[in-house]
């Protein structure tokens, strides 16, 4: 015969962890002002790149959507007059 378990019997099932605070990350475009994202500055645009070529996305940079569009908008025409990488090497 089964004997009832209670919640407090359960092996590591009612344990509490303790919460995990993240700061709230914010947009760098907005903090400086900045409207316009220069597709030719493409030093600035390889932040916004990972290692293979993939662009990063906004809840990784902290980018606000609107500034993230236009990031995006950007690195694809760096990439079409070849200033980015489409893949790495």
């Amino acid at each position: 015969m089964r004997k009832f378990k209670g919640k407090d019997d359960r092996k590591g099932k009612g344990k509490k962890r303790p919460k995990r605070i993240f700061r709230k990350k914010v947009c760098r475009f907005c903090v400086n002002k900045i409207d316009v994202i220069d597709y030719l500055d493409h030093q600035a645009l390889r932040k916004f790149i990972t290692e293979r070529g993939k662009i990063l996305p906004s809840r990784i940079t902290g980018n606000c959507a609107w500034h993230q569009r236009r990031l995006s908008r950007a690195i694809k025409r760096a990439r079409q007059i070849g200033l980015l990488p489409y893949v790495a090497d």
